[in-house]
């Protein structure tokens, strides 16, 4: 289960994030600016979408408890060269 908390401010967007298993849980901080939220979904989801979509693309490649603590989104891109291109089949 992936539990997203959008924190105030506009740019960078900041969310809490919160992913639980049966196995526990594990707690992430992610920044999203503006230019990257319109980059990856073209405006066509909302920000916290977004950041639930990238979480469903690292958790396919790596476990909750591999991602890191606190990123931007745009750090996914440089571990997972594929991210931006696949990401649209997440949204």
């Amino acid at each position: 289960m992936i539990e997203i908390e959008r924190k105030s401010g506009d740019d960078p967007m900041v969310f809490n994030v919160v992913v639980s298993d049966s196995a526990g849980s594990t707690k992430h901080r992610v920044t999203l600016t503006d230019a990257s939220y319109q980059k990856l979904t073209g405006g066509k989801i909302t920000p916290d979408a977004c950041v639930e979509a990238a979480f469903k693309f690292l958790l396919e490649r790596e476990s909750k408890s591999d991602i890191l603590p606190s990123f931007d989104i745009n750090v996914i891109n440089m571990s997972f060269p594929s991210f931006e291109r696949e990401f649209a089949s997440y949204m």
